[in-house]
């Protein structure tokens, strides 16, 4: 691949490095993950206001970001092999997580300042989180949810066997992450808390895959 000489001199940046590179965003983002279901609040209005809500939220919008450049990275070092099914599996993974992240940004800074005089709207939001619904209209908002829920269950899932298939990263954290997401629907199931640990294995396969993208044993050209 050509590489983009910058103006040290020798050194450069190299595209196989940078997709290298993403590997620790994916990891990071993976961590993250796995770190903000274990102390994300309550979705009530309560927490809404709370230094916990901001830090979760906070973090939750840096995960999704990373993870974009994460999941980039793995599906350029192994595009070709992935062929259209992962393809498929990215752009609906991608999907999820810029879904995610505006969405987040709402619940970050917006509903605070909504929690005082429109506690309704507030709670219906919640709600499309939690998955006890909305009593106010929030137009195309309300579905978001369930838009991105069906991102993330099949975009992990093709995406782990198209990367299972292709062979080039570690097979067994491809699997990890389309039982991740399968375990996903978990959730639909449990109660709202206990579901946020089906999210577990999703952290640990994307994890998992960064690794095995950072630590390739190959010429950079």
């Amino acid at each position: 691949m050509n590489a983009i000489r910058t103006t040290a001199g020798s050194n450069k940046i190299t595209a196989p490095g940078l997709i290298r590179w993403s590997g620790v965003a994916a990891m990071l983002a993976g961590i993250l993950f796995i770190v903000i279901q274990m102390i994300h609040p309550a979705d009530v209005l309560s927490s809404v206001t709370t230094d916990a809500w901001a830090i979760a939220h906070y973090l939750t919008i840096l995960m999704s970001l990373l993870a974009l450049i994460g999941m980039t990275g793995i599906y350029a070092r192994q595009a070709e092999k992935a062929g259209w099914l992962g393809l498929a599996g990215y752009l609906l993974f991608s999907l999820e997580f810029a879904l995610l992240m505006a969405l987040t940004f709402i619940e970050a800074f917006i509903l605070p300042l909504l929690a005082t005089d429109a506690p309704k709207i507030v709670e219906g939001f919640l709600g499309l989180s939690s998955g006890a619904g909305s009593e106010v209209d929030l137009g195309a908002l309300a579905a978001a949810g369930p838009v991105s829920a069906v991102a993330y269950l099949l975009g992990g899932l093709l995406f782990g066997i198209a990367t299972f298939r292709a062979g080039i990263l570690s097979r067994g954290a491809a699997g990890l992450l389309a039982f991740g997401a399968v375990a996903s629907l978990a959730a639909a199931v449990l109660p709202h808390e206990l579901g946020r640990l089906a999210a577990v294995p999703m952290g640990l396969g994307l994890a998992w895959l960064g690794y095995a993208l950072w630590s390739e044993k190959r010429e950079l050209a």
